[in-house]
């Protein structure tokens, strides 16, 4: 379901006029690299997307899940030959996901590493996604030696990731500062885990399964059971919405409702400061939550949390 309209307001109502066009490099971004004739074959039975049928024209979102199903990390994947994938996900994250990672690889033919330093990853926006680029989000082209990444849209404006060797020139076009790259990633939806986040939620408490990032169809993974259960039993009761508040917002603070002072409803999953006052959060919390009364930041009487539309369909609606 969407956020009800009791709750929520016009996503105009907190955009802006500044141009959002350019390219900033993503610092808080690193890329595990698996290589090997296996690597496909090996991440596929590892993360919640399929990725033995992975091309090199495309990507895919995916999480890397406990046995219990929680997320452990979030990753864009994607080919840069058919023996090679790359993993790219938030820095704070990637020594321990590796290490975990590593631990399954056991006889599979292929081979983990952090490759942070070995590549430089930016972040496109408006007139600098290459044209040549096709509009479907986890769409891949190669533009020399680097490859680029068609992302969820945000406020209307293109995103792509563009990934290549660290000695290879920069991406054209006019510097994008890198907190409205950040504000442009929460208002896209799509969230991205981090450490303070760590193992809180299912992929479908992030919105994963209407953005691209869970195949229901591939064969079993860590955690493939109860990801499935949650969403053909219909057990899931927490669901990933866009905010917007007064005041500073941080990853992992707490949401309550009006209702219920002593028990949190949510959890803020991804913040950014807006580029015109105030912030703009992605939170994961109950879905009743969302029907009436008010909803604030930290205490039930802390700042208040205005609901926005979010820029996509969920599944269930389509």
């Amino acid at each position: 379901m969407n956020s009800p309209s009791t709750l929520a307001s016009q996503p105009s109502s907190h955009a802006t006029a500044q141009p959002l066009n350019g390219v900033v490099r993503l610092h808080h971004l690193g890329v595990i690299q698996v290589d090997g004739e296996e690597a496909a074959k090996f991440l596929h039975g590892q993360l919640t997307h399929d990725f033995s049928l992975l091309g090199l024209s495309e990507a895919r979102l995916a999480a890397f899940c406990s046995a219990k199903g929680r997320m452990q990390a979030s990753f864009m994947g994607f080919k840069r030959r058919h023996d090679q994938v790359l993993l790219v996900c938030s820095r704070d994250l990637l020594p321990a996901t590796l290490k975990r990672l590593s631990m399954f690889v056991l006889r599979a033919k292929a081979k983990l590493s952090d490759a942070s330093d070995a590549f430089a990853l930016w972040g496109l926006a408006g007139h600098a996604v290459p044209a040549a680029l096709p509009a479907a989000p986890w769409s891949q082209v190669r533009e020399g030696d680097a490859s680029v990444v068609r992302l969820y849209p945000a406020e209307g404006v293109g995103r792509a990731l563009w990934a290549a060797p660290a000695e290879i020139p920069a991406p054209v076009g006019q510097a994008l500062p890198e907190d409205l790259w950040h504000w442009l990633d929460v208002r896209s939806g799509v969230a991205t885990l981090s450490q303070p986040v760590f193992e809180a939620f299912v992929p479908q408490m992030l919105n994963y399964e209407s953005v691209g990032g869970v195949n229901f169809k591939k064969g079993c993974y860590p955690g493939q059971e109860v990801v499935a259960r949650s969403q053909f039993r219909g057990t899931l009761k927490r669901r990933a919405y866009l905010v917007h508040a007064a005041g500073p917002l941080a990853v992992g603070q707490e949401v309550f409702h009006s209702g219920d002072a002593e028990q949190a409803c949510g959890t803020v999953v991804q913040a950014a400061a807006h580029p015109d006052g105030g912030f703009d959060a992605i939170v994961s919390m109950q879905t009743s939550a969302a029907q009436d009364g008010s909803l604030h930041a930290g205490a039930a009487g802390g700042p208040l949390l205005t609901l926005l539309t979010l820029p996509y369909p969920l599944l269930d609606d389509i």
